[in-house]
């Protein structure tokens, strides 16, 4: 099959699908990736065929950092400015990814590619459509934390029906945002459809989600072709895993450290984070490692003792095992490789998924969190202190560990991929096909019923 997995957002938004694609490539098929142009250098050197779909992200901008980023308009703002002025551009990229030099067979699209059921739409091409956080779903049943209401959060579990309001909510505040996406359902002359934020992004055949069920489990409300996989871990730069030299040094010349990153997008408005979190390090005398990324203006002003170690980037599945504790903005990319590592956190959320995915954290026992206001040397001084103390939670760290890294997301998205593509092939030659039971679609260490058909 020639399959394309495209999406727009953050690395950690765009690493899943290297897995993916690496795998069905491994299984005989012909992936392409259709990802904002910044990413070629990191994609193209796997040999996997790499397509630039736009708007493509500059990595120097930090308004744009700290535009998207703002816990009260940033989700809107990152739609209506950033996303939604080069629709139009972005189903162009997208159809020519699926059709030239050859028509795909299916696609794999993110939801934050609001062009691709509009690709799909028009030229018939299955899809299945895939989701990294449970607050994507906005369930009624597992409400989300709302990063521009924080507070409906501690009501959720003590007033009926609270869950119904905030998703009631969600959609009141967001109503006009996505008119850029009807109009152009006009222009190709396709009908008005249902909620792009809400519904349409939901495949109507397969709906993946690459997260572990220790993060969620399925709810009543979500779509019913839903095939929870497992975590799908990649963080190799351009192939290579290794740590940088200086680094790999510097942890073996001592006791594991404090690693404080702000992932690949939110590092673009760090503030104080890195001079905070050195500080904080000091004061517990603790070794640290700083993963400032390109701007090097996160480097701590000051001049830093031989306990901490600065660096651009480092694999986090290389890094987080060697460490004690990691300090993080709540990025579910980073997260998982915690819970993958075993390791405590300290979280402290900007926008969109983070808050949700710290709450579930801290409720997990793995974790505690700082709203980034509070972010103050003595306030991460006094919670680093509690982490590095307790020992429930690294034990708690440890147990969740060990259930993440029994899952197989990598195996079980491309399982998943394979049967859809069967029953599509199946159906296109005749065959009947009959509606997948929830139960029945490809979960956790599922074998694909794909490479059995004669």
């Amino acid at each position: 099959m020639r399959i394309i997995l495209s999406t727009i957002g953050t690395m950690g938004d765009t690493n899943p699908l290297v897995a993916i694609a690496l795998e069905l490539r491994r299984r005989g098929h012909d992936p392409v990736i259709a990802v904002p142009e910044i990413y070629r250098p990191r994609i193209a050197p796997l040999g996997l065929e790499f397509h630039a779909v736009r708007p493509d992200i500059d990595p120097k901008n930090t308004a744009l950092a700290a535009m998207i980023y703002d816990v009260r308009k940033g989700t809107e703002r990152g739609l209506r400015e950033f996303l939604f002025p080069v629709l139009r551009q972005t189903y162009e990229d997208l159809l020519d990814a699926a059709t030239s030099p050859t028509r795909a067979d299916l696609l794999l699209l993110g939801e934050l590619n609001y062009a691709g059921p509009l690709v799909a739409e028009t030229t018939g091409i299955p899809w299945a459509s895939f989701l990294l956080a449970p607050l994507s779903f906005f369930s009624a049943f597992d409400p989300p934390v709302l990063p521009m209401y924080p507070r409906l959060a501690r009501a959720d579990r003590m007033i009926p029906g609270m869950g119904r309001a905030i998703q009631r909510l969600a959609r009141l505040v967001s109503r006009k945002w996505p008119q850029p996406i009807y109009d152009l359902r006009a222009e190709l002359g396709l009908p008005r459809g249902t909620n792009p934020l809400f519904d349409a992004k939901h495949s109507p055949d397969l709906v993946l989600a690459l997260f572990s069920e220790v993060l969620g489990k399925q709810q009543p409300d979500w779509p019913p072709n839903t095939c929870i996989t497992g975590f799908c871990f990649y963080d190799a730069d351009a192939g290579n895993a290794q740590l940088p030299p200086h680094l790999e040094a510097f942890l073996k010349a001592g006791t594991p450290p404090l690693v404080f990153t702000l992932g690949s997008a939110a590092v673009m408005a760090a503030g104080k984070f890195y001079e905070y979190g050195a500080r904080a390090a000091r004061r517990l005398n603790q070794r640290a490692v700083l993963l400032i990324g390109p701007d090097q203006r996160n480097r701590p002003r000051h001049e830093l003792p031989a306990s901490i170690c600065v660096a651009e980037y480092a694999p986090y599945s290389a890094l987080f095992p060697r460490c004690s504790v990691v300090v993080h903005q709540g990025g579910v990319g980073t997260t998982a490789q915690c819970l993958r590592a075993g390791k405590p956190m300290l979280i402290m959320p900007y926008s969109h998924d983070q808050p949700d995915n710290a709450r579930r954290m801290r409720r997990l026992g793995v974790a505690t969190t700082l709203r980034k206001d509070q972010f103050t040397p003595s306030r991460v001084t006094a919670k680093l202190s509690v982490l590095l103390r307790s020992p429930r939670f690294a034990q708690h760290a440890a147990a969740i560990s060990r259930q993440v890294q029994r899952e197989d997301g990598v195996g079980s998205a491309c399982d998943a991929l394979e049967e859809l593509a069967a029953r599509k092939a199946m159906r296109k030659l005749g065959h009947p096909d009959p509606q997948k039971a929830p139960e029945s679609i490809p979960g956790r260490n599922s074998k694909s019923t794909f490479n059995r058909l004669p």
